[in-house]
């Protein structure tokens, strides 16, 4: 589901999307009975970083008075921006680099690399049912399967510590981060998978607006 402009929906209608993006089920209650319908989906989503659209921008200058950049972030719950697994700012690509002549890693080449890191993720999990990729990890196969460095624990800490996750945040990062590993072919979490998931939660860092 692509959902275009995110803080311009209303924050009832966001927040209904918490629970489908946790259990990957939509429960609806009435007087007398609860009805549960299977909601596994993929959520993607796009903002601009302010009201006027160029905070952060290279060249242009941000117009929006003090504080409303931070505001507009704030339409969107922090429970929310915890279950959205990457949180990645782009920036605007300069004419050099779009008329630049340099070499780019082919779409053939980084969708073998996906398969491969699928297939991992496939033989680990086949003796877990209804789990298949590292996002439906529940909390048991984390603590199996995302095991860290005491230079990782360190990096890790001082993160959480740093920009105040939760604890949801901390077991998105783990995933987030085994993936990276999966993709590099790497049985282990090394500190740079970390510090590369880190860097993909951007809206989670105080000073971004400011």
């Amino acid at each position: 589901m692509f959902l275009d402009e995110l803080p311009e929906f209303h924050r009832n209608v966001l927040e209904v999307l918490r629970q489908p993006l946790e259990d990957r089920v939509i429960s609806i209650s009435r007087s007398k009975s609860t009805v549960s319908y299977p909601a596994s989906f993929m959520l993607v989503a796009s903002m601009n970083p302010c009201p006027c659209g160029f905070y952060n921008h290279p060249q242009k200058k941000c117009l929006c008075p003090p504080g409303a950049v931070r505001n507009y972030l704030n339409k969107i719950s922090g429970p929310l921006l915890d279950r959205i697994d990457l949180h990645v700012e782009v920036s605007p690509v300069s004419f050099t680099e779009l008329s630049a002549e340099g070499l780019s890693e082919k779409s053939s080449i980084v969708r073998q690399r996906v398969i491969l890191a699928r297939q991992l993720q496939a033989k680990r999990y086949e003796k877990s049912e209804d789990i298949h990729c590292n996002v439906q990890m529940n909390t048991k196969l984390l603590h199996s399967f995302c095991q860290i460095t005491v230079p990782g624990q360190k990096l890790l800490q001082q993160a959480m510590e740093k920009l105040s996750l939760s604890a949801r945040a901390y077991d998105r990062i783990l995933k987030v981060a085994r993936t990276i590993a999966d993709l590099g072919s790497s049985k282990a979490i090394q500190p740079h998978h970390l510090a590369e998931a880190l860097q993909f939660r951007s809206l989670d860092r105080s000073d971004w607006a400011g």
